[in-house]
């Protein structure tokens, strides 16, 4: 089996989620503005709205102010998968490389905003105007008024659930089907 086997699809995949994830960010926070500026859009009354949100933490915004470690630990897991992915049975698993390219295409995103790059400014509260944002941007808000409020999220956030999800469906796989897929 060649080596570069599987490498294309596993970067392909990678970069077309990241790629998404950081366009419609952009598209929404250059149509929105910042948290707060102008009213979200509501594609489904009562369940489904487009507006923005900043977290300067992680998963439903635990450990505000921690994104150096949160970049860190981006950075470490992206060496961790890259480690995974040189190994020839992982890149002939389709079903694992694909889980594995969102959950990169995923951090790259996310990770991208925590480093600042997007270039924005805090516009309030008062005391942070003016400094760079650190911060993920989020716009994706679901909810079911009286029974779930869903903490605002991006693109990013679901290729990480996605590939998380489909690496438990690969866990649960028997030994013998892992061996017949990765079969030629």
């Amino acid at each position: 089996m060649p080596y570069h086997r599987g490498w294309f699809t596993f970067f392909a995949v990678a970069a077309l989620a990241a790629i998404g994830d950081l366009a419609t960010k952009w598209a929404i926070f250059a149509r929105l503005g910042m948290p707060g500026e102008q009213r979200g859009i509501v594609l489904v009354p009562g369940m489904l709205s487009l507006e923005t949100n900043l977290n300067e933490g992680a998963l439903f915004g635990m450990g505000q102010g921690l994104g150096a470690v949160f970049a860190a630990v981006s950075l470490c897991a992206i060496g961790g998968i890259l480690m995974l992915v040189s190994r020839p049975a992982t890149r002939s698993d389709r079903w694992l490389l694909l889980a594995l390219a969102l959950i990169t295409g995923g951090i790259i995103g996310n990770l991208y905003d925590r480093l600042g790059l997007p270039g924005l400014r805090w516009h309030a509260p008062l005391e942070r105007q003016g400094e760079a944002v650190l911060a993920v941007r989020d716009w994706i808000h679901f909810k079911l008024d009286g029974i779930i409020d869903w903490p605002i999220f991006n693109l990013a956030d679901s290729w990480l659930v996605i590939g998380a999800g489909l690496m438990l469906l690969i866990s649960l796989r028997s030994p013998q089907t892992v061996e017949e897929e990765a079969a030629p």
